[in-house]
């Protein structure tokens, strides 16, 4: 009796296992120093980072003098945000689009097949994109009328359906192979907006819920070679595909609270994906999945901490090398070098 009910504990013990907690460890080394910064500057919330075809690396950094929005029940503090180069060896090069006006709450840098960078800005609502010699030569997003205008123009507070360039606290950037342009609309809206290769406005997506093509919130985007849209909606603990207008696929519940999205290029891609900021006791590892793209996950790695190869919120992952990542750390204020083997 006594083996029987081992057995049968043991059993249960096993089923009250979170599924993504059985998943195989992938072994990898945080590599030190990878950055070197000069004497004077500092990282603050690193919200992106990626790197362009040379290898250099460019992080998009939550830093510099703190400004005050007014005109909401709880007026929001928020420091500027700064972009920096390093060469493939972490040296310092260079700032690139110091003062510029978009660089208010940084949210994300992407880099596109062209090596231009893109630097998305929550509390300017822009998407800004920058050449390679660090000159600003593209917008999105616009600043809303300062005149009382008709509802159906102002976007509402979920986005719901919203034909609009107008966004409302957007977290993210991708492009599909044509150069079609995707904006996660992810936080004040709850949307995906589509644009042509031109910047004209293409169409919508989303609104706030639970339902399929619905979002809590999208924290970031990315897109395959098919131009698929892969979204993570953090708020819902799942990650959702769409084809490339938007219509919705499938969705990936087993990787926690998704937030930075990267997918590999190649004949057999991978999707990276963080489980970042927490929000029960099932979600508190903070590891990265590494997934096929239907879903299926081939190992984790790391956990939530401030040790070498822990992490503190990542809200950016760079994974131009399949087994060379750059992931940006709110919580740690700092980027890491991973190393997978």
């Amino acid at each position: 009796m006594r083996k029987l009910m081992q057995a049968v504990l043991g059993t249960v013990l096993v089923a009250g296992i979170p599924a993504h907690a059985q998943v195989r460890e992938i072994p990898f080394d945080s590599v030190p120093n990878a950055l070197q910064l000069p004497a004077g500057i500092y990282l603050g919330e690193v919200s992106g980072v990626a790197t362009n075809s040379r290898g250099d690396i460019f992080v998009y950094t939550r830093t510099g003098h703190p400004t005050v929005t007014l005109g909401t029940a709880r007026p929001f503090m928020h420091g500027g945000s700064r972009l920096f180069q390093f060469d493939k060896t972490g040296k310092y090069v260079r700032e690139i689009g110091k003062e510029t006006y978009a660089f208010n709450f940084g949210d994300q840098i992407r880099v596109d097949a062209n090596d231009n960078l893109w630097v998305v800005d929550q509390m300017s609502a822009m998407v800004v994109r920058f050449d390679g010699q660090g000159h600003a030569n593209f917008w999105l997003g616009r600043k809303p009328e300062a005149i009382p205008v008709p509802a159906v123009v102002r976007p509402p507070g979920d986005g719901a359906g919203e034909q609009t360039d107008l966004f409302n606290r957007p977290t993210d950037v991708a492009w599909d192979a044509a150069g079609n342009i995707f904006v996660a609309d992810g936080l004040g809206n709850a949307r995906i907006a589509k644009f042509d290769k031109e910047g004209k406005f293409v169409k919508s997506w989303g609104k706030r819920g639970t339902g399929n093509g619905e979002f809590a919130n999208v924290r970031s985007i990315a897109v395959d070679a098919q131009g698929n849209v892969y979204a993570a909606d953090a708020g819902n603990r799942r990650i959702q595909v769409f084809d490339n207008n938007g219509t919705f696929k499938t969705a990936f519940t087993n990787v926690g609270s998704a937030h930075g999205l990267c997918i590999t290029k190649g004949a057999n891609p991978s999707l990276y994906v963080s489980n970042s900021n927490p929000t029960n006791d099932i979600d508190r590892d903070g590891e990265i999945y590494k997934m096929k793209l239907d879903g299926t996950i081939i190992g984790k790695f790391g956990r939530a901490g401030k040790l070498p190869k822990e992490f503190g919120t990542v809200n950016a992952i760079d994974c131009r090398d399949e087994n060379t990542l750059y992931v940006g750390e709110v919580g740690n204020l700092r980027v890491q070098k991973l190393v997978l083997h």
